[in-house]
């Protein structure tokens, strides 16, 4: 009796297969195989619809490792806006926050800010710049993106400091096909050498759409191109986790219907070297949602982050991954009236108490 899970080894396109394997990744299109490969449990799948249990204190160690707890500044745009960095940065320290990822270096309607002004806030209040999310390409060549202004944007994240410099942008500038995701892959290439020349490392984060199927070959997941043919010394990961569980809810069956599962945290423990930064966001089930998910703050969802963060931590490189807060609809007053400023308090505070 043949199963319905598709076989990592042999349903991908031969020749991606065999880059795969050239540059050592594990399968992963099958939670339960690349589990059995690494000899790890199954992770619970996101839509169990489990919540995370209370924290506990019975001597376990906390999930999150000391000084690698951050946030997308994103999350927090119309404070930075209108209060100003000083005061954003006053209260994420008084928080337990150890870093902060930019969206961005000025500050809207709070004034003007220098990026040595904003270096200084930083030290000032004892917070670490981790990265900065920057645009990929557009057709405007004086936009502040990886494609138009290289040289500025690597000019500006050294300015600051930073080990990472990335893009949030999908991989679909030539299209969402095998070819184009490859083009995409060279670009990448291309600005990780650059960074890398300048003691920095390029890094992309993912959405949901990185995870589904090649237009041109739907035997194949467009993620799994990105990984193949970007360069892992020139190329590093943010894992965003929820956005890879709403992937999971929405790409698990290939377009002819077959089922094609994957589970998010076996890519991770498949090659974590790869995967420095994460962005921690929870979610709550919505089946009347397209994406199966609404967001909330961190550990008011059906996320399992005790589970995702205490199996990473078991890795022998625990200290080199960062775990970074971010709700994308935080200051929605709709969708979160408590606020943007609440959210990370109370995310920081959940994940500063799961003990794995």
């Amino acid at each position: 009796m043949t199963s319905d899970v598709p076989n990592p080894r042999t349903s991908r396109n031969p020749e991606l297969a065999h880059r795969l394997a050239r540059r050592g990744f594990l399968g992963v299109a099958a939670g339960a195989a690349a589990a059995a490969v690494l000899g790890a449990q199954p992770a619970q799948a996101a839509q169990s619809g489990a919540r995370p249990g209370p924290a506990t204190t019975d001597g376990h160690r906390p999930v999150v490792p000391p000084g690698r707890l951050g946030i997308q500044l994103y999350t927090l745009r119309d404070q930075t806006s209108s209060v100003g960095f000083a005061r954003v940065f006053e209260e994420l320290a008084r928080h337990g926050y150890d870093e902060v990822e930019f969206a961005g270096y000025t500050q809207g309607s709070a004034g003007a800010i220098t990026l040595a002004q904003l270096k200084r806030l930083m030290k000032d209040n004892g917070l670490r710049g981790i990265g900065s999310h920057v645009g990929y390409y557009s057709s405007d060549p004086k936009a502040y993106t990886f494609a138009t202004n290289l040289t500025k944007v690597l000019d500006d994240a050294q300015a600051l400091g930073l080990p990472y410099v990335g893009t949030a942008s999908g991989p679909d500038r030539y299209g969402n096909t095998v070819d184009g995701y490859k083009r995409a892959a060279a670009d990448f290439n291309a600005y990780g050498a650059a960074a890398k020349a300048r003691g920095m490392h390029f890094y992309q984060h993912n959405h949901a759409e990185e995870f589904a199927f090649a237009t041109d070959n739907p035997k194949v997941r467009l993620y799994d191109v990105l990984l193949a043919e970007t360069d892992p010394s020139l190329v590093r990961l943010e894992m965003d986790i929820y956005w890879a569980y709403v992937a999971q809810y929405r790409f698990s069956k290939r377009p002819d219907g077959t089922p094609a599962p994957f589970e998010p945290l076996d890519y991770v423990l498949a090659d974590p070297a790869r995967y420095p930064l994460f962005h921690v966001k929870d979610g709550e089930h919505d089946e009347a949602a397209r994406d199966g998910y609404h967001m909330v703050d961190v550990g008011d969802g059906d996320i399992d982050y005790r589970h995702f963060l205490s199996r990473v931590g078991r890795l022998p490189n625990r200290k080199y991954h960062n775990w970074i807060v971010e709700r994308d609809d935080a200051v929605d007053p709709a969708a979160n009236p408590a606020g943007s400023l609440t959210t990370a308090r109370r995310s920081a505070s959940h994940l500063r108490d799961l003990r794995g």
